[in-house]
């Protein structure tokens, strides 16, 4: 297999069939352990921080295009990433009555946060297929958002490894699958329990896991560019992975489980990271 294949079946693996797994999971169950949940989830997010902190961004740095350009990179990652989801905030709120000015600003519900509530309401409403349509696309996009930047990161760990799957990488990808996993679980339950069938539902929610792969192609073939197109490459993924662990997994993870449970297994992923990133 190619160095173009491994990486999209790896990221396959990672995305699609983690994601598709969780809503299978999701569909058959109908419920899940939602401390079990959070504890993966900020786990996760621990280490895919340290990868980022510890080893991308390390090997942006070591490209030698600039600090600046580094930390412009990172930047720019974060604020693409930020501006999707405040757009599809934007376009989701209207609809739904409980948001109105006096509501917070930031998502003070799991099912607020991955905008469930959003196709549960054109449920509710009995509205027609085609609203229907329309609010699981945007649910899908919600939650498939995040999944380009977590593909862009193993795929220009990639490239910076000259095309060979190094540890990060695989480390990036199995993390990813096991985040996708509660994910999925979190998309088909609400998508069940608002009246659609199991098997839509699993369909839907292992796409909302195709981005993943694209992120992955965008990651490579720019970090392939030369150094300069590795900086940006490794520096944006590293920007936009930082927005979704600090903007959506440990937010999620809190929502789920009121505790300081979810802080200190974000901690423990943290030091794991660092173990296996220089061990």
């Amino acid at each position: 297999m190619g160095v173009i294949g491994t990486l999209l079946l790896t990221t396959a693996i990672a995305g699609v069939a983690g994601t598709g797994l969780g809503g299978l999971i999701g569909a058959l169950l109908q419920k899940d352990s939602k401390r079990a949940v959070s504890l993966l989830l900020s786990f996760a997010g621990g280490v895919m921080l340290s990868v980022v902190c510890f080893d991308l961004v390390t090997e942006a740095i070591e490209t030698n295009a600039g600090i600046f350009t580094v930390i412009g990179a990172i930047a720019i990652g974060v604020a693409v990433t930020y501006l999707l989801n405040y757009w599809i905030d934007r376009k989701t709120e209207p609809e739904l009555p409980h948001i109105d000015e006096n509501h917070p600003k930031t998502a003070d519900d799991l099912d607020e946060l991955i905008h469930s509530d959003h196709l549960k309401h054109h449920y509710a409403k009995k509205d027609d297929k085609l609203s229907l349509f329309v609010a699981g696309i945007v649910m899908a996009c919600a939650i498939a958002l995040h999944n380009v930047p977590e593909g862009m990161t193993i795929g220009a760990s990639y490239a910076s490894n000259d095309g060979v799957m190094g540890s990060a990488a695989l480390i990036l990808a199995v993390l990813i699958g096991l985040h996708n996993i509660p994910e999925g679980m979190a998309v088909s339950v609400p998508l069940i329990s608002g009246g659609m069938g199991k098997v839509k539902a699993v369909l839907i929610t292992a796409a909302s896991g195709i981005p993943t792969v694209l992120g992955a192609l965008l990651g490579y073939v720019l970090g392939e560019i030369g150094p300069l197109g590795l900086t940006l490459s490794l520096g944006f993924a590293s920007g936009a992975m930082l927005y979704v662990v600090f903007g959506e997994i440990l937010p999620q993870s809190i929502l789920m489980y009121h505790s300081k449970a979810p802080a200190f297994s974000a901690i423990v992923g943290i030091l794991v990271g660092i173990f296996i990133i220089f061990v």
